[in-house]
């Protein structure tokens, strides 16, 4: 049995985008068309089975997938979308964005992504999606194309909304990260080495979202069975960082994101 064909368009053909866009491209349910500015990414989705537009406007379609670079320019493609289309954007952008193109009267879906240039290119992209049933139903088969994780976080916005959390976490980390770097550095340690501990013991525990299983950040009630399990993670911490930072005060390395965690975890976590 034949499986219905959704007809995308698909606009920004950059770093991610292409990639995404290769992905529909490869899918049999789903018929593709392009468009960008720039002729040689649209040359090489038409070789992979697309057809290139020449704007916006041309693209007779169910589902528009944008993925420019800022709100400018989604607003910009927006506006040249035909009426009724189902408008996906990819692209982060502001979280009164989407709503406020809604209120225009569009169909629109926020849809930012995580997982990467790796992530869009092997379909395995995490898709965050805001908006309503039917138009997640609609864009659903472009959607299921390009990643392997795609959750409906609620109403329009909810998509931008939850990809500010997760790059919460991300960049936090990054600054973290850099400090850690600085303290093993002046500590005599292989840098590169500590990375490798590092990638290969989160792709072990899952990294920071091994604790996000809870659906409250109300604090924990001791018969709780999460109550056990965090009152551990914040024991193991709050003496890790303590020598951590007695260690950074040794070497006169400034650590200030490990200062801020360590009266904060507990309490962060539930138990305290």
């Amino acid at each position: 049995m034949n499986r219905p064909v959704t007809r995308v368009g698909f606009v920004g053909l950059g770093n991610i985008g292409k990639p995404m866009a290769l992905r529909l491209a490869a899918a049999e349910s789903v018929d593709l068309a392009v468009y960008d500015v720039a002729p040689d990414p649209v040359a090489e989705l038409v070789a992979a089975g697309a057809r290139a537009v020449g704007s916006v406007a041309e693209l007779d379609v169910d589902v528009v997938c944008v993925m420019v670079r800022d709100d400018d320019q989604v607003r910009a493609v927006a506006a040249d979308v035909p009426a009724g289309t189902v408008v996906v954007i990819h692209s982060t952008v502001a979280p009164e964005t989407p709503a406020a193109l809604a209120a225009d009267g569009r169909r629109v879906l926020d849809a930012p992504v995580s997982g990467g240039p790796m992530g869009a290119a092997d379909g395995s992209l995490a898709i965050m999606v805001g908006g309503s049933e039917a138009d997640v139903a609609v864009a659903r088969p472009a959607l299921e194309a390009m990643g392997s994780t795609v959750v409906h976080a609620g109403p329009v916005g909810s998509g931008t909304r939850m990809k500010l959390a997760r790059n919460l976490i991300h960049f936090v980390a990054f600054t973290a990260v850099t400090e850690a770097q600085r303290l093993a550095e002046a500590a005599g340690l292989d840098l590169v080495a500590l990375g490798e501990v590092v990638r290969h013991t989160d792709a072990i525990t899952g990294g920071p979202g091994a604790i996000m299983h809870r659906t409250t950040t109300a604090p924990i009630a001791e018969d709780d069975f999460w109550h056990g399990v965090f009152s551990h993670v914040a024991a193991l911490g709050e003496k890790d960082l303590g020598f951590a930072i007695a260690l950074a005060d040794e070497l006169g390395v400034d650590v200030p994101v490990a200062r801020e965690a360590l009266p904060r975890l507990g309490k962060g976590l539930g138990v305290r």
